[in-house]
């Protein structure tokens, strides 16, 4: 039986990328994945992916220093310099530019597969065990560990899982956890649209839930936008019950036809949006990482932020553990892990949740509040700076 230092449950973004953090320690590590871990060929002829990320600042800067950034922007990323946010039921709007806040940009929107396939590709040249395509997986929880894969049964000091919203291993270890549903439901594709983007990601809060346009990179002098809309459920039927054409007049007729025309619309894909937060971080030398820690709504694109920032805290605390001889999967290193991370993510737990319920109002003076709240902040520099840094985890 192979024994390591901790065995990381789930080679995801966040997952592959708590490996890379971690490569250079003395730590003997494996990553375990249903999926394959290895990334495959990449042509940038290939259609976008329905899945995007929306990458602050803090975000790229970890990528480079785990030399993945460059992987990226060989495949393909777009970095966006404005964003402008308004409200279809009122006047009031908001917009941020990076230049007046002193920065080149305000983020990049990156498909989640060019992510992983980065991260992958440095994951092949270090030392780390991968055990990819495992179809059963189960543990042992105890001193250490015992994790049975396919063919083979291995040990582990500390468990991390970064294995999903719908963590098995978090239920294993009787980690407790609240969720809420949103009663929402996000349509995911990519779009073709009249007009450039403008380097801009635009947000309509319409009374059915937000809706997102993220810039792309134009291709052979067409434009596209990757989409996430917001739906009720039933709205989100009849969405996607739609033939092409009426889908592309229908989201044009939401978005106000800000880019013109939407040309044409890649196949659709839904997912339900629902709020998760585990009550703890650790539990017998089991911890979580990204989505198996917590979830939030997509509508300020903050999801997958908040993992890696867990992979920086989380990997910290564990190379400043190994280097000064203590124990890295001891309570006190764990602890210390969790407090610098839980607040933050319930903060911006709750900040998504009030934004929702803000615009979810239908009452005509919370509609008025937000529009004059909108011009308010809008005419306010000093005030739009320090929401930039904040969103750019800066």
């Amino acid at each position: 039986m192979k024994s390591y230092d901790l065995v990381i449950a789930g080679g995801g973004m966040v997952g592959a990328s708590l490996a890379l953090s971690l490569s250079e320690t003395d730590l003997k590590i494996a990553v375990i994945d249903q999926q394959s871990l290895t990334a495959p060929a990449f042509s940038p002829d290939s259609g976008y992916a329905p899945r995007v990320s929306a990458l602050t600042e803090a975000s790229s800067r970890l990528f480079q220093k785990l030399g993945a950034w460059e992987l990226m922007t060989a495949q393909r990323t777009m970095p966006y310099q404005h964003m402008y946010v308004w409200d279809s039921e009122g006047t009031g709007d908001i917009e941020f530019d990076a230049k007046s806040a002193g920065f080149k940009t305000l983020g990049h929107i990156v498909e989640n597969n060019v992510i992983r396939n980065a991260l992958l590709q440095k994951l092949a040249k270090t030392d780390i065990d991968c055990y990819p395509g495992q179809s059963t997986i189960d543990y042992q929880l105890g001193e250490p560990h015992q994790v049975q894969l396919d063919d083979e049964k291995i040990e582990a000091r500390l468990l991390v899982a970064t294995d999903g919203a719908e963590s098995r291993l978090r239920k294993l270890s009787s980690i407790p956890s609240s969720q809420k549903d949103y009663l929402h439901h996000a349509v995911v594709t990519t779009v073709e649209t009249e007009q450039y983007h403008q380097d801009t990601a635009w947000q309509v809060f319409l009374d059915t839930g937000p809706l997102a346009f993220l810039p792309m990179p134009s291709r052979d002098g067409k434009h596209y936008c990757s989409i996430v809309w917001s739906l009720i459920p039933d709205r989100a039927d009849e969405i996607l019950a739609l033939d092409d054409e009426a889908f592309c007049q229908a989201i044009e007729r939401a978005f106000e036809s800000r880019l013109g025309s939407v040309i044409s619309a890649d196949p659709r894909f839904r997912f339900p949006l629902k709020q998760r937060h585990a009550r703890q971080y650790h539990r017998n030398k089991v911890v979580l990482a990204g989505d198996a820690a917590h979830t939030i709504h997509p509508l300020a694109g903050q999801g997958v932020n908040l993992g890696l920032q867990d992979v920086e805290v989380l990997s910290e605390e564990i190379t400043r553990a190994v280097e000064r001889g203590d124990d890295f999967s001891g309570s006190h290193i764990l602890n210390r892990y969790e407090r610098r991370r839980m607040g933050s993510n319930l903060l911006m737990m709750k900040s998504m949740e009030g934004l929702q319920n803000l615009f979810a109002a239908d009452d005509i003076g919370i509609r008025w509040l937000r529009n004059t709240g909108l011009k308010v902040t809008n005419s306010l520099p000093l005030a739009k700076d320090v929401l930039i840094k904040h969103a750019m985890g800066m």
